[in-house]
């Protein structure tokens, strides 16, 4: 049986949290902005998003590929600034994916990395704009100043459910690889 981490990133977060998984557990790594890998050739799948704009960058793939991958073991990860647990983030899935969908994967939301400097003119002008408008204190500090939440140790869950269904699905993982 096979496996995979397909992921659909913006500010290099998601891809971070994606080679860390690889190189604990030696799946190939696709970048869903540069290659269009036939997700149906996978037994299992971990599939990583941003979520940008309240929306997970990974939602116009998931829903064309999900009649391929429904009837798979799927964990998805998010990665945003929002606070694993906060409702904002549950809201933001339910209304891009489904509760339908979501009910049918492992979710795993993560913390990410927003380095202001390094974005766009664009995007930094738009967070400033945001930034004036909201009304939670600690989103509106994120927005201003950036953030930094990328942590090695965050993946764990995202270990163990792979471990788990290497056990259940009898998967063997393979040998590092480079694709």
């Amino acid at each position: 049986m096979k496996a995979a981490i397909f992921y659909s990133g913006k500010f290099g977060s998601t891809k971070k949290y994606a080679f860390w998984i690889n190189e604990r557990t030696y799946l190939p790594v696709f970048d869903l902005a540069m290659e269009r890998p036939d997700p149906s050739e996978y037994d299992l799948l971990i599939l990583g998003s941003s979520i940008i704009a309240m929306k997970p960058t990974i939602q116009k793939w998931l829903k064309a590929n999900w009649s391929n991958i429904k009837n798979k073991p799927v964990l998805l990860f998010t990665v945003s600034g929002t606070e694993p647990g906060h409702p904002d983030l549950k809201k933001w899935l339910v209304n891009s994916l489904s509760v339908a969908l979501l009910s049918q994967v492992y979710h795993v939301p993560l913390r990410g990395r927003l380095i202001l400097d390094e974005l766009p003119w664009s995007v930094r002008l738009i967070m400033k704009f945001a930034a004036r408008v909201e009304k939670d204190p600690d989103t509106k500090k994120r927005m201003e100043e950036g953030f930094d939440y990328m942590d090695k140790s965050s993946i764990e869950p995202i270990l163990k459910w792979v471990s788990d269904m290497v056990d259940k699905e009898h998967l063997k993982l393979s040998e590092p690889q480079v694709v």
